[in-house]
């Protein structure tokens, strides 16, 4: 089973993603932007594209290594990634389903403050290439097609990530260090 977990950039993603793999044993952690980071390496810099999602390759490796891993990995594979193009969410969650595979989509969703605040926390201010996604990821990931909706202002990582395992009919190692 592959847990997608989408979100604007500050809705806990990462966070939430962290916890399910530490608390979900042979969960295997799966980051499709080190397809970006590769493509990005590999290419000439005017051949790069703002977001490395409207790369074709981006979406075939992920799409790839995905089927891959469904296939030959026994335990959840834990997806944390933000997919808000309408056709790409097609190509890759589509795609997999397609295949035959078992995909659990999760949209995190937040106020625009608060996803502003965690930004900060980051160190990115209200002008960097994340904040300046937020409208965008709010308004796709609204949309009925992005999955279980799950409201992250105030709830903490672990409760995301408790929502999110329950969902998938899951059990959790209990939290603790």
């Amino acid at each position: 089973m592959i847990v997608w977990i989408n979100g604007a950039f500050g809705s806990g993603k990462t966070t939430a993603a962290e916890e399910l793999h530490r608390r979900l044993p042979g969960s295997f952690l799966y980051d499709p932007e080190e397809a970006g980071y590769f493509i990005r390496k590999n290419i000439p810099e005017h051949l790069h594209k703002s977001d490395f999602q409207d790369h074709l390759q981006w979406r075939e490796i992920n799409l790839s290594m995905l089927s891959l891993l469904a296939k030959e990995h026994s335990g959840p594979i834990i997806v944390p990634m933000t997919l808000v193009n309408p056709a790409y969410f097609e190509e890759l969650i589509g795609g997999l389903r397609q295949k035959g595979i078992t995909v659990k989509h999760f949209a995190l969703l937040a106020e625009r403050k608060t996803l502003l605040e965690r930004l900060a926390c980051r160190g990115e201010n209200e002008d960097s290439w994340p904040a300046r996604q937020i409208e965008r990821c709010l308004t796709a990931l609204s949309r009925e097609e992005f999955g279980m909706h799950i409201r992250t202002d105030g709830m903490p990582g672990d409760r995301v990530a408790a929502s999110i395992a329950e969902a998938c009919g899951l059990s959790l190692k209990p939290a603790g260090p």
